[in-house]
């Protein structure tokens, strides 16, 4: 027993029982505790991309279209070799062989198209970590980098999972989660592409800003500027968000130390690259001249969405199917954001959202890549999510399953097949 007075000691003291403090939990409760929180999760989004993944493949070998293509771009021996082609087959070649930044002009060449593809155009975030895996597991680059693939998608899952039901409740996060698993570009989430570690770094620095983890936040967005250059967005979102945080009186020292890290990731490889190739405008000279991708104010966008409702595919880059899907998730992401807006989210969210919109529609590329550029904009899924949540088990499930299915054609095949992922 302790004795603990009310003004000291002596006959009118109060005997309170000692309340020993908590013990800390062992490893296999908190083992327990984690599955029971990430099961759920990685349930919904693993038996939904799973599904997708199954019928994509299916839809590859009965149509065998990519028997007949070059195995860098959407071909190969079998099904799944597709999953390393385009930007895969350049994510592999770093991997094994690394970078050598330069700018080669095509001999004669005159048109759009005027210097030789360089490695240096793909982050180093995602084939440093297939670089990893291979070292630690032996297996080869395409191995890896699915490896790193799959892991990581599971890993945004569960980071979409927590932003969402931070603001609308755990069964809405799920349902999230499950969204991701059959979005428009998705068949990018199990490939060898950068789009599952990307939206894993984002989807994680987003909820490290809104829980006041501001170093953490920071490191994240470092890293995603290691992976993508559309993580500037992501910079700008944590300023806006740690300006207001220091107006609101939260303290100067951790916010501000997280912006002046998080450029760092994309900076430092944007200014290595220059430094390389003897041009600080290397990066940007590279993709206008090797890839055709420039920012154009929004006039190739613009030229698309005139043309494709109206039945014309006349312009730069056409793909109609792909892009007539691209049209619609265009569409789609204005309705999303005033309804997103409506949730009254954290200013973090909605930067990042409206910032990275922007940005894939100013920019001239392969406009039927917009599914693909537009996936990590995990926000636009919440206010789906928060109606979803309402419906039953057996409707929600039979709204998701039927998308799952759909989702290895238009999210799978359309993307690597019918266009240029």
């Amino acid at each position: 027993m302790t004795t603990v007075g009310t003004h000291g000691a002596g006959p009118a003291a109060v005997l309170l029982p000692h309340t020993p403090p908590p013990a800390a939990p062992s490893p296999r409760e908190r083992l327990r505790r984690a599955a029971v929180y990430c099961g759920p999760v990685f349930a919904v989004y693993g038996a939904l991309k799973l599904a997708g993944f199954a019928v994509f493949m299916f839809l590859l070998d009965s149509a065998g279209d990519f028997r007949e293509k070059h195995p860098r771009f959407g071909g190969g021996a079998r099904p799944w070799d597709v999953l390393g082609s385009w930007d895969g087959w350049w994510y592999q070649q770093i991997a094994l062989h690394g970078y050598d930044p330069a700018l080669v002009p095509v001999p004669g060449a005159t048109g759009m198209i005027t210097l030789e593809g360089n490695s240096a155009a793909f982050f180093p975030l995602y084939p440093a970590l297939m670089r990893i895996v291979s070292e630690l597991t032996g297996l080869g680059p395409y191995g890896a980098g699915l490896t790193v693939s799959i892991v990581f998608s599971f890993v945004a899952a569960l980071g979409i999972h927590a932003v969402t039901a931070r603001l609308a409740g755990h069964r809405a996060g799920l349902v999230a989660a499950g969204l991701w698993a059959v979005w428009p570009g998705s068949g990018a989430e199990w490939a060898v592409y950068s789009e599952s570690v990307y939206t894993a770094s984002a989807a994680w620095a987003c909820y490290a800003v809104m829980t006041r983890r501001w170093l953490t936040a920071g490191v994240l967005v470092c890293a995603a500027g290691l992976a993508r250059p559309t993580a500037a967005t992501l910079v700008v979102a944590l300023a806006v968000a740690g300006l207001l945080a220091m107006r609101r009186g939260e303290g100067v020292r951790r916010p501000l130390t997280a912006v002046l890290i998080a450029p760092l990731g994309a900076a430092g490889y944007l200014g290595w690259v220059g430094h390389r190739m003897g041009d600080w405008g290397g990066y940007s000279k590279l993709q206008e001249g090797a890839w055709g991708h420039t920012f154009d104010y929004g006039r190739h966008s613009f030229d698309v969405l005139t043309s494709v409702p109206v039945g014309h595919f006349d312009y730069l880059f056409a793909m109609p199917m792909e892009d007539t899907i691209g049209v619609g998730v265009v569409l789609l992401v204005p309705v999303l954001t005033v309804l997103l807006i409506r949730l009254r989210p954290p200013a973090v969210l909605v930067v990042y959202t409206v910032l990275s919109y922007l940005m894939v529609m100013a920019t001239q590329q392969y406009f039927g890549n917009v599914s693909r550029y537009l996936l990590p904009l995990f926000p636009l899924l919440i206010p789906l999510a928060a109606a979803m949540s309402r419906l039953r088990w057996p409707s929600l499930l039979a709204v998701l399953g039927t998308a799952a299915l759909a989702s290895g054609s238009y999210a799978g095949y359309v993307l690597f097949e019918l266009g240029v992922p």
